[in-house]
């Protein structure tokens, strides 16, 4: 008998409500667990099931792996891995593309790598029960419900094969072990679900004009959106379009989005990022916020969404929420809590790991002026934390230290350094679990960048540029990736971006060494300069380690990727 080489859990149906602004809105607990017999029954029961595969999504960023958001962060040349001192230096894995710093880790991406198959899994079995699912004659429905799920796999397949390249790829419920497939054959699937998906979720079930009732679905916008980022990725990393995906099926999807999607630019970039536009408002001990933010938040007794409804900016939200507990309830953004500085909290940012250290000379980038600097990270010497005698206690205990922190997905603290979940009594309030920040996917900025790359017109570059305040500079390539980098620091994208602007990620190799080796960096409190071998990059192409205790559950029927 084969041995099954991912842990399949049974088939939960997670209530993680997204049809509304009211509390259910942002309520993900379980409330009901239903067998296979009874789960995929009638349209009540699907769209249930199709919660299930939401949550199973949720889960490889709100569970305990590493995640894509880290992941790509320490990968690309914007942050540098961090941690404390006296930490194993795992995550310098990912920013060196060696296992030197801490070679006992080689089942590093293990809970990743279980958590998307896990949610794969929930896709396919909805998949497959479709034609014994009594549709009622809900068409609608029907169509709906079936695009979602399709999407959702897609975009599981999608950071698969981004983080992997080579994956097993199963589109019926399995747990067998099976060899990788090549990737290309991984993207057909991607491409045919997400083309399924804009196909047959209905455009006004969701779209920019009505985000507060459908904000984190998988809509046709969105998945048109994925099309076109699916689309770009593949044709720079492998050097040749996908016949599955023309480069007309690609400008069509973001054509439409433009044309009819009803989203738009936030006029305030930093209203887009809860802690680039909050200040505390406590008063008389009791907690409070004082926010332009635009997306969902907590504060003063209720939730919100933006000061005037969700942001029109907002194309694919991945929802959270603050139930996280230690008994199997992941839901919370919990790479947040990483991201804080170590040992004391700073307002606005809380203490936490002091990781994905900003990298001073990706910074550089920035032109004079450009708002979106200060609203991506937080420069300690400037807000005069380096001159506070506690503020050592950070960089004594850090590794990698640079002088600044990301903004964008930090934890939240008040003046007093209290911890947002804490004022508010969110949750089991624990620093490690308690955030609810949803990571957005897809903004609309990135559509428009997209739009003026794959026409080769300067339209949506030029009113990123307007937002931002800088000149516009006419359309080229170079101008593309140059804002691009700056539009979308710290939101886990510029990775991909610079692995897809050359064949096999010749063109990363070359910007990591160039922005990365011999930056000055303080390992303890002393005086260091970061080291980035290329080879060490290009012998993996960039791509991820394959956990060694999934190749031995296989029996070996999975192989290691070239290089580690």
């Amino acid at each position: 008998m084969n041995k099954k080489f991912f842990n399949i859990t049974t088939i939960a149906i997670v209530a993680i409500a997204t049809v509304s602004c009211s509390d259910e809105f942002f309520e993900t607990s379980s409330k009901t667990t239903m067998n296979s017999e009874t789960a995929y029954s009638n349209v009540t029961t699907a769209q249930m099931a199709l919660i299930g595969c939401y949550d199973g999504w949720q889960r490889t960023i709100s569970d305990e792996g590493v995640g894509i958001y880290m992941m790509a962060e320490m990968a690309s040349d914007e942050c540098f891995a961090g941690e404390g001192v006296g930490d194993d230096k795992n995550y310098c894995i990912i920013d060196e593309f060696s296992m030197e710093p801490a070679s006992s880790y080689v089942s590093l991406f293990e809970t990743d790598w279980i958590n998307y198959y896990n949610a794969i899994n929930r896709c396919n079995t909805l998949i497959k029960s479709e034609n014994n699912i009594d549709w009622g004659g809900d068409e609608t429905a029907h169509q709906r419900i079936m695009g979602e799920c399709r999407g959702i796999r897609g975009i599981l397949y999608f950071d698969l094969v981004r983080m992997f390249g080579d994956v097993p790829l199963l589109t019926e419920p399995s747990g067998e072990n099976i060899p990788r497939s090549a990737a290309k054959d991984v993207f057909t699937v991607i491409f045919e679900d997400l083309k399924y998906a804009a196909a047959n979720v209905p455009a006004d079930a969701y779209n920019g004009t009505n985000l507060d009732n459908t904000d984190g679905h998988m809509s046709k916008y969105a998945a048109e959106a994925l099309l076109a980022r699916a689309y770009l990725f593949y044709t720079g990393y492998y050097g040749a379009e996908h016949p599955s995906c023309t480069k007309a099926e690609a400008i069509a999807a973001i054509d439409d989005i433009v044309d009819n999607g009803g989203y738009a630019l936030e006029a305030n970039y930093a209203d887009l990022w809860m802690p680039a536009c909050t200040e505390d408002a406590t008063v008389d001990g009791t907690y409070a916020w004082k926010t332009t933010y635009a997306g969902k938040y907590y504060n003063d007794g209720s939730w919100h969404a933006g000061q005037t409804g969700l942001s029109k900016e907002f194309v694919l939200n991945l929802k959270m929420n603050s139930t996280s507990d230690y008994s199997g309830n992941g839901d919370g953004l919990v790479f947040q809590v990483f991201l804080g500085t170590r040992n004391v909290s700073k307002a606005p940012i809380a203490t936490g790991w002091g990781i994905c250290n900003p990298n001073p000379q990706f910074l550089n980038t920035y032109m004079n002026g450009d708002p979106r600097l200060e609203a991506s990270v937080v420069d300690h010497a400037a807000r005069g934390f380096e001159s506070q005698g506690n503020f050592n206690q950070c960089i004594s205990d850090s590794y990698e230290y640079t002088g600044y922190s990301i903004k964008k997905y930090a934890p939240l603290c008040f003046s007093d350094g209290t911890r947002e979940a804490e004022g508010f009594q969110l949750g089991i309030q624990h620093m490690n679990l308690t955030y609810y920040l949803d990571y957005t996917i897809v903004r609309y900025a990135d559509v428009l960048l997209m739009h003026s790359e794959l026409h080769e017109d300067a339209t949506g570059l030029n009113a990123v540029q307007a937002r931002a305040g800088v000149a516009t500079t006419g359309y080229s390539l170079e101008a593309i990736r140059n804002e691009r980098a700056r539009e979308f620091a710290f939101e886990g994208i510029r990775y991909w971006d610079i692995l897809r602007y050359g064949e096999g990620g010749s063109y990363a190799a070359d910007v990591l060494y160039k922005n990365q080796n011999g930056v000055a960096i303080k390992n303890g409190g002393n005086d260091a300069t970061f080291v980035f071998d290329a080879s060490n990059f290009t012998s993996k192409s960039g791509l991820m380690q394959i956990p060694n205790s999934q190749i031995t559950l296989s029996g070996n029927v999975l192989t290691q990727n070239a290089g580690w």
